[in-house]
């Protein structure tokens, strides 16, 4: 993904608490069940177990609810006035990861940029939060917290609304959800990542529009560890972009081939219990009726008028190793996507009137009366996407042989179309001289300059604004995460950094002295810090990972020479070709590399791991 930074916010994205404190790296080991501990969120139940103020939790007086009927509103009586809603919360001891949200909305009638009314957000003593008649806007807006540094305790979630003398405010609160998740504990067992190689077949059938698509989905999978697989876990990471439990986007029906539990972590997570358990060797088929709804909004998962984007949609599995089952939240700050290699058939029936691009390599037929099917194949790769739409489209072929399409949405003329294309082949051509030959044949591009996120990757597959280092950068991660894998959400760095890193090679960039600008926020800070620190300090996410990331690359290539830099990242990306890349193992790599002890070099740029 390109940081944020590179285009205005957008206020789709989470809001974070500046002060939260950063928990341990969120697994879900034996010790943990994934949970959601506030009770009566939705306050369709009444006031119990919340305590609050006289006539803060009722439906009407001006307001509706984010879902069902009933919300909290607290203050909006035009004077003086100070309103309180609390409850006491339990978080599991053996739960590492812990995620407060909520969905708000403020209206006032105060104007002007002066702060007379608030509300204030707390967990424990700790301000999470404090919004004021300034933040007021239509509609609501959801507000995430990373509050992990409170496992294990019991403590008390409030909010403080104050109001002045005059003019109303009301700070109106639905759908407050505190997810726990991620074990303390490792099981017993091997470090084998599993399940291993697994096959999606999958087909759709799109509504006019390409909005929403209706289907079956079946993955076949393999036990490569020495520990039983007793079940496995569906990630159906769009999800969060819906209201759970009420409305989610993806939803799953009929399961065959296991027995489905409830949603959790944020209705983003499906365990599925196999009928008896896979012993290493052994291999598995889960099949499932799928719905897809795509919303609106420019996002990954979203449509912009007629242009659908369709990311991170097909539910794949989570990913099992010695520290547990890898359950993390869903990140709009960043990404928490982790799989491994996987093969995708994937059948798209859809009007013909909409162009379909797809990862992988796809192709057209007839299908019955005013329809195409498009079935895209794609192997080795960790994710699919696709999209739908009225889009124009040109081809080209890079000089190594990679196919390559632009598309583009009304708005965006075709010689930026034309002038994104060359980069496309010339940045692939780049990549693949430095990392090794891209494997999947084909790419698409799809353009729209609405995009709020700048850019993002899935394998053969980009969304892009009309941006030649956006561009760049998001073919680099066609090595840096998608050939060369990581866990997105408990090691960023190892995509984003590299892939600014092969952005900087790719424009000629040398990095020079960037190393001299770097100023740490905080001791906590880190580069190789997770996105449950970085969603508590999304303002720093983008310096620090993208940032001091590639110039603590550049600076490792002055260590080590220009050729013995080239040498490491090109051994290391054949090395790890299809598997999963750790901090521990590229610095042992680098090390490997070198006579000088990086030991201190490690020190100072907070590499850790």
């Amino acid at each position: 993904m390109v940081a944020a930074a590179l285009v205005a916010p957008s206020p789709a994205a989470s809001a974070q608490a500046p002060g939260a404190k950063p928990g341990p790296k969120p697994r879900l080991a034996a010790d943990c069940t994934p949970a959601q501990v506030v009770a009566n969120g939705g306050f369709e139940s009444g006031t119990s177990p919340w305590t609050a103020s006289s006539n803060v939790i009722f439906t009407g007086g001006g307001q509706t609810a984010h879902s069902g009927s009933r919300f909290a509103r607290l203050d909006g009586t035009g004077g003086t006035h100070t309103d309180t809603l609390s409850q006491t919360v339990t978080l599991p001891a053996g739960c590492s990861a812990a995620s407060l949200s909520f969905w708000l909305h403020i209206d006032t009638g105060e104007s002007g940029s002066v702060a007379y009314d608030k509300l204030t957000a707390k967990i424990g003593t700790t301000t999470l939060a404090t919004y004021t008649n300034v933040d007021a806007a239509s509609g609501y807006t959801k507000k995430t917290f990373d509050v992990s540094a409170y496992a294990g305790q019991t403590v008390t979630l409030t909010f403080t609304g104050t109001e002045d003398v005059s003019l109303q405010t009301s700070f109106v609160l639905d759908d407050i959800a505190l997810d726990v998740s991620g074990g303390s504990t490792p099981p017993s067992g091997d470090s084998t990542r599993t399940p291993a190689t697994p096959s999606y077949t999958v087909n759709l059938s799109s509504d006019a529009s390409g909005g929403t698509w209706t289907g079956h989905e079946s993955v076949s999978f393999t036990n490569a560890s020495a520990v039983p697989l007793n079940e496995v876990y569906l990630r159906l990471w769009d999800n969060y972009h819906g209201s759970c439990p009420s409305s989610t986007p993806i939803t799953v029906s009929n399961v065959t081939g296991g027995t489905a539990g409830a949603l959790e972590v944020g209705c983003t997570a499906l365990k599925i219990t196999l009928p008896a358990p896979l012993n290493q060797g052994q291999s598995g088929t889960v099949g499932f009726d799928l719905g897809i709804t795509v919303p609106s909004g420019a996002d990954r998962f979203g449509r912009d008028g007629s242009y659908n984007f369709i990311g991170n949609a097909l539910p794949v599995l989570a990913v099992r190793d010695a520290s547990g089952w890898h359950l993390d939240p869903y990140t709009n700050n960043g990404e928490s996507f982790y799989s491994l290699a996987s093969d995708f058939k994937v059948t798209l029936d859809h009007p013909t009137s909409l162009a379909v691009p797809a990862t992988g390599t796809s192709t057209d037929t007839p299908g019955s009366s005013g329809r195409t099917v498009t079935t895209a194949t794609a192997a080795k790769v960790r994710d699919f996407a696709w999209g739908a739409g009225p889009f124009q489209k040109i081809s080209g072929t890079s000089a190594g042989g990679v196919k390559v399409n632009v598309y583009w949405v009304s708005g965006i003329s075709s010689s930026s179309a034309q002038s994104m294309l060359t980069t496309a082949t010339n940045a692939l051509d780049a990549h693949s001289s430095r990392f090794g030959a891209y494997p999947y044949g084909e790419a698409d591009v799809v353009l729209d300059n609405n995009f709020w996120f700048g850019g993002m990757e899935y394998p053969g597959f980009v969304l892009d604004l009309v941006s030649s280092n956006a561009l760049a950068h998001e073919f680099a991660h066609q090595w840096w995460y998608g050939i060369v894998g990581d866990d997105e959400y408990n090691s960023p760095w190892l995509d984003e950094a590299f892939a600014d890193y092969a952005t900087d090679l790719y424009f000629g960039g040398t990095g020079s002295g960037c190393w001299s600008s770097v100023s740490w926020a905080s001791s906590a800070e880190k580069i190789t810090n997770s996105m449950a620190y970085w969603d508590a300090h999304s303002s720093r996410y983008s310096t620090v990972v993208y940032g001091y990331g590639k110039c603590a690359l550049h600076d490792l290539r002055r260590v080590l020479g220009d050729t013995a830099m080239t040498t490491l990242l090109r051994n290391y990306a054949q090395s790890h070709w299809y598997g999963v890349s750790t901090t521990a193992e590229f610095k042992a790599a680098a090390q490997a590399a070198t006579s000088t002890d990086l030991t201190s070099f490690w020190t100072q740029h907070r590499i850790e791991g």
